[in-house]
């Protein structure tokens, strides 16, 4: 099934409403009129369609837009948060940008790092899989707020956060 024949698909199958698609017609041993498609996965909501596996998002998007990218955003950073509004196509460098910080992260500031031989903060963004590096800075604050001036000058702001 191709793309346009898979949007008409869930346009005569699904009913979008409030960040889910709702079965309007039993496509599956399993599907029920009315309730909401798809199981919890690694984080994600997936279903399937005619034995290929998607992730709700994927479809959600489809429905709406007519495609689907190659890399579809959660903008608030909410895998279970399918409204079409919280949804963008972005690149891999722009996906990365809205990521919270790194679980192994030394400060509470998103690209701001302790540098135990320096004994000072380093602040870094990665762009297009590169880490380039901010500058070096005696307070952790000090070091975000240079994260911060680089994100406002080069990127959307819908970027920052933490």
């Amino acid at each position: 099934m191709n793309t346009k024949e898979l949007q008409n698909f869930l346009h005569v199958n699904f009913e979008y409403k409030e960040g889910a698609l709702h079965y309007k017609n039993k496509i599956s041993h399993k599907s029920k009129i009315g309730e909401k498609a798809g199981h919890l996965l690694n984080g994600y909501l997936i279903t399937q369609i005619q034995k290929i596996t998607y992730r709700v998002h994927q479809l959600i998007f489809l429905y709406h837009h007519g495609y689907i990218p190659k890399i579809i955003d959660h903008i608030d950073r909410n895998p279970l948060n399918n409204n079409i509004e919280n949804l963008r196509e972005v690149t891999k460098s722009e996906n990365g940008f809205n990521r919270g910080k790194n679980k192994n992260n030394t400060s509470k500031y998103k690209c701001v790092t302790y540098m135990k031989d320096k004994k000072k903060w380093k602040a870094y963004i990665k762009i297009n899989g590169k880490q380039k590096h901010l500058g070096y800075f005696m307070a952790p604050e000090l070091a975000y707020e240079a994260y911060c001036k680089f994100v406002r000058a080069n990127l959307p702001i819908h970027y920052l956060g933490e």
